[in-house]
């Protein structure tokens, strides 16, 4: 059964060109919106940013529903999976199935968005020519059993473009074109490169604490752009951990948002790392100046 999903991600070099062609108009739509600016628009777009990429994805598909680091009721996990869809990266099952398969075979044959393929690869390449977190039946039941048990998920992952549509109707409505362009493209288009410059610059540039199996690297400037998923060295030493910033000068908003939660009552068992546990992992950027 491993075999079957343990494939070279660079195996299918067909383009998938409804993402090809979806991106281009993304990107088009975010140029276009730099000649209808506006600082109300703007800061509406970041609002609606961290929604989507920090509610959505950094807590709700990436640290609740992929690694367990805390458990949360059904009503907010669903709430975190719509926030999530507003960014428009693909169903909240698809994106756990990709995260989840990259950690399994993180820089070897198999990962879906390794930079050892080439930076741009890592980056980007791979939603055109790779798997653009497209996968099988019998992959999405291998990795995300947990998920694809959930008719509510499966229902929200068919249809994950529509709360972006009608996000997109209630932007024209409002704020015309401006509010369409800014509140729609500009902002999905950013929240997709800041993800994927997870993918790419953390696992090319940066600082290691940990010296894990892979080339995970911590970088603050990711850290921002994504609300604390740039603290990468530190989640691949320590995966299911919900909080990724270890240190007090390491921002991660998406922790500060789980902290909130728990605050609520709405977060418990909450996994996080002890002194212990990087104690005995050892300091690597510190053994190395030594």
């Amino acid at each position: 059964m491993q075999d079957q999903v343990k494939t070279d991600a660079k195996s299918n070099l067909t383009i998938n060109w409804n993402t090809t062609i979806f991106l281009a108009i993304f990107h088009v739509g975010a140029v276009a919106a730099f000649f209808v600016f506006s600082w109300k628009w703007l800061v509406i777009s970041l609002l609606l940013n961290w929604v989507g990429g920090s509610l959505g994805i950094g807590i709700g598909f990436h640290r609740l529903m992929t690694h367990k680091g805390f458990q949360t009721p059904k009503p907010v996990e669903y709430f975190l999976t719509f926030c999530g869809l507003l960014a428009l990266q693909g169903g909240a099952i698809n994106w756990v199935v990709t995260h989840r398969i990259h950690h399994a075979f993180t820089e070897r044959a198999g990962d879906p968005h390794s930079p050892r393929d080439g930076g741009w690869w890592a980056h980007l390449g791979w939603m055109l020519r790779g798997t653009s977190q497209q996968h099988p039946d019998n992959v999405m039941r291998r990795y995300a059993p947990d998920l694809m048990k959930d008719p509510v998920q499966l229902w929200m992952n068919r249809l994950y473009f529509v709360p972006l549509i009608l996000c997109g109707i209630a932007l024209l409505a409002i704020g015309g074109w401006q509010g369409l362009l800014w509140g729609v493209f500009f902002r999905v288009t950013f929240g997709l490169h800041a993800t994927w410059l997870v993918n790419s610059a953390t696992h090319l540039w940066g600082s290691r604490r940990f010296e894990t199996t892979d080339d995970s690297t911590n970088s603050w400037w990711v850290a921002l752009l994504t609300f604390g998923e740039g603290w990468h060295n530190n989640h691949h030493a320590f995966p299911r951990a919900a909080r990724h910033g270890l240190k007090w000068y390491e921002i991660d908003i998406n922790w500060y948002g789980i902290t909130f939660l728990r605050w609520l009552g709405l977060a418990k068992a909450i996994n996080l790392v002890s002194k212990e546990q990087i104690e005995s992992s050892g300091d690597y950027a510190l053994r190395r100046a030594a």
